[in-house]
């Protein structure tokens, strides 16, 4: 039995734990990271006893023959290096590394050590990948000529504004996270690549000084075929295929579709050779369909392994890695397969233009007489940015505290706003960002997922984090940004006030929901204690710049060009914009006489479900559509789910008829009391509304 230590505890190091789970003759020993809590959760779900807080510490103790490092990729180098060194084999997770130099040591490094090294280059191991590699190998179309691949995917970082992350910190960062999967496949096939011309798209400022080029055309030529590549992240449709084009036929294989096809000739004149080739093409393409259906349905049972395709890629790959040690040969992507892909993207990245200087954001303020008005917990994300955005504009000086301060937005490098990087479960980080301050806004949620518990650990131990932090710092004002969710939102006789008490039922609720309500409950019996004043405000469907408009309130996308209505879609929605949500809360600061008080912040343009997507579909010219549904049938389909996974064997919370009822939003809402008490006025015009609600979407 191979024993394999896991070095890093994140998502794609319980993929890791998952795929060797699966293999026969691998078996995990150990578990690495500094974050020991994270390392002991990953540890626990897979019966791992060993946990060490450092590679060096896990080296000393010995007992595991080969390690897979899944560190962020700019500690890529750093980790392997100790591991290399001591003489284990090390799989890398993508990229190798993040500059060629780096690569180029490692490689080095493991000649000299005789040390196998290789990396997780996964989707050259993609199913249908594998098939298309196979087919070509058969000879199916004859001569291979040419490689084309379009790859057009959406990117959630992106989306939600994320860019602190690593791949926004460079603008060849993305191509090293992003272009190496496209680029992997192409080098299996063409081989090593020569010469490249790339041409790159229109960038995009996302903060001072950062740029960001999310298109890429490449022409390259392979040691055996002439490839392109058209590389896009940030795209509404997520299309990735990759075509061979032969002498005698094309391959071409859909890797998110895991489907693979063949394109030829029989030998028919043309007219019933196109009919009888397009339908063998749709033939293959209902075959994969169905298999991919049925092999769903299978995982869904636990009838077998996980078998989707991402899942099987991130298998072959481990499992290649790991046979080639067993063989004593070399890797197929080894560690010069991994460096060549990222000198590759070294070259496309060198038609970026330079990057501009970035003006330092202010940091923590030393001025002990001149403390910020008031602490913004929380506050890059999209109502922090308005509110932000707002109290600079007025003359206060705002210190900001969020988990990631990196890329932020002008507004964020003003010399009124001071930065902290913390969590609101940090106490000492929480109070350093409060310092002086008293008036505290916490728009933080705490994070938090997996079960229940963790939830409220997250949300309610941080929010009860910042109020006692708060009280021994002598704060006089905590306005706390909850959400309607923790209100009981389904059909009742009297409109929703901000008396209205959170959902006496909770336990009925979601978990998100229920920890809403619990959350609400905790801090109102904060109010008054030491002296300190606690205002809670509730959202409702907040649109606007810096956020999505395809809004979960409606119902659930499984795509954005469809929305399953959590009912018939005719009901007015409590929605309200993000800069009125803003407003809000600096009347919530400023208000006197609202200690102990709840408000709901719902505007008064009120669409319905079909009417905000016919409003969303013409500002973004898109053929949204909106698909009503009985909460009803919605209750069976949930209840069958959860009964499909009972039989597979998995704990899961049986679906509410009252949560279900609550997220159709057909309570009605009175926000008298908010707009009397906080001096609020939120948009009233249905053009100014739709306008602001949709033109950043739109641009």
């Amino acid at each position: 039995m191979k024993r394999i230590s896991l070095v890093g505890a994140g998502y794609i190091a319980r993929v890791h734990a998952e795929a060797l789970k699966s293999l026969p003759g691998l078996a995990i020993a150990a578990v690495i990271d500094p974050n020991e809590a994270a390392a002991r959760r990953l540890a626990r779900a897979f019966g791992v006893d060993a946990v060490f807080s450092s590679v060096e510490a896990a080296l000393a103790a010995g007992g595991f023959d080969a390690a897979h490092v899944l560190v962020p990729p700019p500690l890529h180098h750093r980790v392997a290096e100790p591991l290399i060194a001591a003489g284990i084999p090390v799989l890398l997770e993508k990229p190798l590394a993040v500059t060629s130099a780096d690569a180029a040591r490692l490689i080095a490094q493991a000649a000299s050590r005789k040390v196998a090294l290789g990396v997780n280059q996964n989707f050259v191991h993609h199913p249908a990948f594998l098939r298309l590699r196979r087919a070509l190998a058969a000879g199916e179309i004859g001569r291979p000529r040419f490689v084309s691949c379009l790859y057009n995917v959406p990117l959630r970082q992106l989306a939600a504004g994320q860019f602190g992350h690593w791949m926004f910190h460079a603008p060849g960062n993305i191509l090293l996270e992003q272009a190496v999967h496209p680029l992997s496949q192409i080098a299996a096939l063409a081989g090593p690549i020569g010469e490249v011309r790339a041409l790159a798209g229109a960038g995009v400022e996302l903060a001072p000084g950062v740029d960001f080029f999310p298109a890429l055309d490449v022409s390259l030529a392979g040691a055996r075929l002439p490839a392109q590549l058209h590389f896009a992240v940030g795209q509404s449709y997520p299309f990735w295929r990759i075509s061979v084009i032969g002498d005698d036929g094309v391959l071409t294989a859909d890797i998110l579709t895991n489907r693979c096809a063949r394109e030829g000739r029989t030998r028919w004149l043309d007219a019933l050779d196109h009919a009888l080739s397009g339908t063998h093409l749709a033939a293959q393409t209902a075959r994969d369909s169905l298999g991919n259906l049925a092999a769903y349905a299978r995982s869904i049972l636990r009838l077998g392994p996980p078998s989707d395709a991402f899942f099987l890629s991130m298998r072959g790959s481990i499992a290649a890695f790991h046979a080639a040690l067993a063989a004593g040969a070399r890797p197929e992507l080894d560690g010069a397969f991994g460096a060549a892909l990222v000198e590759t993207c070294e070259r496309f990245a060198a038609v970026f233009p330079p990057a501009k200087p970035a003006p330092a954001p202010r940091r923590e303020d030393a001025d002990a007489d001149r403390p910020a008005a008031i602490a913004v917990l929380g506050g890059t994300g999209f109502i922090g940015r308005h509110l932000v955005a707002r109290l600079v504009a007025e003359g206060k000086r705002v210190a900001v505290m969020a988990r990631s301060v990196r890329n932020l937005p002008a507004i964020f490098h003003d010399p009124a706003v001071s930065l902290h990087r913390g969590d609101i479960n940090d106490a000492e980080a929480v109070a350093q960002a409060i310092g002086a301050t008293t008036v505290v806004v916490n728009l933080a949620h705490g994070g938090g997922g997996g079960s229940f518990e963790d939830i409220r650990r997250a949300m309610v131990g941080g929010a009860e984090t910042v109020a006692a932090v708060c009280r021994a710092r002598g704060v006089g004002r905590l306005v706390h940004i909850g959400s309607i969710a923790g209100l009981y939102l389904g059909p009742q006789a009297a409109p929703v006030t901000g008396a209205t008490p959170p959902d006496p039922e909770d336990g009925k609720r979601a978990d998100y929901a229920r920890a809403k309500a619990i959350c609400d409950r905790v801090l109102l019996a904060e109010n008054g204690r030491d002296g300190l004043e606690v205002v809670i405000l509730r959202p409702g469907l907040v649109v606007g710049a810096g956020t999505s408009p395809f809004h979960s309130g409606l119902g659930v996308y499984n795509n954005e060009q469809h929305c399953l209505g959590w009912n018939d879609g005719r009901n007015p929605l409590p929605f309200v914009l993000a800069s009125d949500v803003a407003a809000a809360i600096m009347g919530a600061c400023a208000a006197s006489g609202i200690g102990g008080r709840a408000f709901n912040l719902v505007g008064d343009v009120r669409l319905d479900a079909r009417d905000y997507t016919a409003a969303l579909a013409a500002a973004l010219g898109r053929p949204l559509r909106f698909h009503p549904q009985s909460p009803l049938w919605l209750l069976l389909v949930e209840r069958a789910k959860w009964l499909i996974k009972r039989l597979g064997g998995r704990r899961a919370a049986a679906p509410s008829w009252r949560d279900l009822l609550s997220r159709g939003l057909r309570a009605r809402f009175d926000c008298s009391d908010a707009k009397q008490a906080l001096l609020w006025q939120p948009v009233a015009d249905r053009a100014a509304f739709l306008a602001e609600a949709f033109d950043a979407a739109a641009r």
